[in-house]
């Protein structure tokens, strides 16, 4: 048990030591991108101002914000306040970095949250029901639809649903997480978060429900199956009872892996809502060369990305015997 115990905590801090490898190279790959790319962080904190400003205010406005000393000097003095616990000022808002997406993380939380669950919920369902009638018109037809709306670019259907429901019908907001003054109300936030979801679940949908229907068409094949439907157990059942749950263990490592995918999306629908949120933030970050809040961001996202991989890597290989034994060999080999 000692030795079980031993060998786990050794490979997670194996694990651990590789996200803190690949963060700090995501972390300098991003400084020195950030600082490349042409354009004024002056612009973001002094506004209109900056261009009116002397070369000696300029001068003494960059040394005021760090940016006058060399980059290899920048990103010194940005690691050593990031172990503070500092993550800097944003150049934007005036504000600490941490503020800012302490005010708007939950934003993205809720949207993430809400779209994730549905977009899993209702991709079992219609997996289920296209693997009960499979090869069936309805069944190819819904398959046909399927692959045109995963297909079609989220920006482009963010556009078209704004276009529909919120200018020409009027029936949903175009932007934003709640009215103004509305903030805590949950119908509020449930009535802007109809055309965002929309998007996040339409461009996600059949991705997983296609891999649902599969696995259950695979496992209809099994022996078990066979002998079920000897026994005069209707598809429906066998489907439910005995082919669902055999899949589950594999579809919870397909859903640990999603998590990123599902947030990549997050930050595009946020852009194109004006979702007050961390995808928001990023655009208006990298837009304004506001280069602590990016940085920030981007180690966020970069984290979050790292730990799901690795748990998803960890549930697969608890569910799996045969992941631990490659492991195995090739630690052996």
């Amino acid at each position: 048990m000692n030795k079980s115990w031993r060998e786990k905590t050794i490979y997670i801090l194996k694990k651990l030591l590789q996200m803190a490898i690949v963060l700090i190279l995501l972390s300098t790959i991003v400084f020195v991108i950030a600082r490349l790319c042409p354009g004024d962080p002056l612009k973001a904190y002094y506004g209109d101002g900056a261009e009116h400003m002397s070369q000696v205010q300029r001068e003494a406005a960059r040394e005021k914000l760090g940016l006058d000393d060399s980059m290899p000097v920048q990103y010194a003095r940005w690691a050593a306040h990031l172990f503070d616990g500092d993550l800097g000022l944003s150049y934007k808002y005036k504000q600490p970095v941490t503020e800012v997406i302490g005010k708007v993380w939950v934003n993205t939380l809720i949207l993430g949250g809400v779209s994730y669950v549905l977009t899993f919920g209702l991709a079992i369902l219609l997996g289920l029901f296209c693997a009960l009638r499979e090869d069936s018109l309805l069944d190819r037809i819904i398959c046909k639809v399927g692959v045109i709306s995963g297909s079609v670019p989220s920006f482009f259907l963010a556009l078209l649903l704004i276009l529909v429901f919120a200018v020409n019908l009027k029936l949903l907001p175009v932007s934003g997480a709640y009215s103004y003054g509305s903030g805590g109300s949950f119908f509020d936030r449930a009535y802007h978060l109809v055309l965002p979801t929309a998007v996040m679940v339409l461009e996600h949908l059949w991705y997983y429900a296609y891999m649902v229907r599969n696995k259950l068409s695979q496992e209809t094949r099994e022996d078990y199956v066979l002998l079920c439907k000897a026994e005069g157990i209707s598809r429906r059942k066998i489907l439910c009872r005995h082919c669902l749950r055999n899949i589950m263990p594999s579809m919870l490592v397909i859903m640990a892996i999603s998590v990123p995918h599902i947030l990549g999306g997050t930050y595009v629908v946020e852009t194109v809502f004006s979702y007050p949120g961390l995808g928001t933030l990023s655009f208006e970050a990298a837009m304004y060369q506001d280069y602590n809040m990016l940085m920030a961001l981007c180690l966020l996202t970069g984290a979050v990305v790292l730990v799901f991989n690795l748990l998803a890597q960890i549930v697969s290989e608890f569910i799996d015997p045969r992941m631990r034994l490659v492991k195995n060999v090739k630690e052996a080999a």
